[in-house]
């Protein structure tokens, strides 16, 4: 049953993987830039709202 399942070829597979794997790493630098910088733009804008 499973032979029936058209597969892509393996460059095309590869392909997919690389380009899933730069989506991840900018998504997870990404995350990693807002982590660092909200908490230091709300201590700023509280700081100097006083």
């Amino acid at each position: 049953m499973l032979d029936l399942i058209p597969s892509p070829d393996d460059h095309e597979l590869a392909d997919i993987v690389r380009r899933t794997e730069r989506l991840a790493m900018a998504l997870v630098i990404g995350m990693a830039i807002c982590l660092i910088s909200a908490p230091a733009v709300y201590l700023t804008l509280a700081y100097y709202s006083h």
